[in-house]
């Protein structure tokens, strides 16, 4: 049975983070630039609006991940894959 740590470990890999923030970063400074001639006052790739919106989202994931995560540590998996 897996522990509630291994299983974060799992789901937050250190390489696959790496991954997401090389695609994300530059994805979210293009955005900043479209967002740049929409909103009065935004300018693209102010770094207080880019940690706020990573500082978000990296919250609104922890927690989807962590919900599921604790449940899924609280059952047997033979039993799990039993019921499927």
């Amino acid at each position: 049975m897996l522990t509630l740590s291994e299983l974060l470990g799992n789901v937050f890999n250190r390489d696959r983070l790496i991954a997401r923030l090389a695609i994300g970063l530059p994805v979210a400074v293009w955005a900043g630039g479209i967002l740049q001639s929409q909103l009065f006052g935004v300018r693209n790739g102010d770094p207080l609006i880019l940690a706020t919106a990573a500082a978000a989202l990296i919250a609104c994931a922890a927690l989807a991940a962590l919900v599921p995560a604790r449940r899924a540590t609280t059952i047997d998996s033979m039993q799990a894959l039993r019921a499927e």
